[in-house]
């Protein structure tokens, strides 16, 4: 029987439940990944926003209220 088991992000080696990755190759590139993805939703919302303001400036000056 196979014992319970993860398996590693980055390069799919089986590895034990409380692990993240298999090696300090892979934990390098696996906090990589991580910090790039949380950048792309930062700039993501940032471009949202700006969206939205830019929106309600161009309601708001239209009704005279600039």
């Amino acid at each position: 029987m196979v014992d319970v088991h993860k398996h590693c992000p980055m390069c799919g080696t089986p590895i034990p439940l409380d692990e993240i990755t298999c090696s300090n190759k892979c934990q390098v590139e696996y906090n990589n990944r991580v910090a790039k993805a949380k950048r792309s939703q930062l700039i993501s919302l940032g471009i949202m926003v700006f969206v939205i303001l830019i929106i309600v400036i161009m309601i708001l000056s239209k009704n005279n209220i600039f």
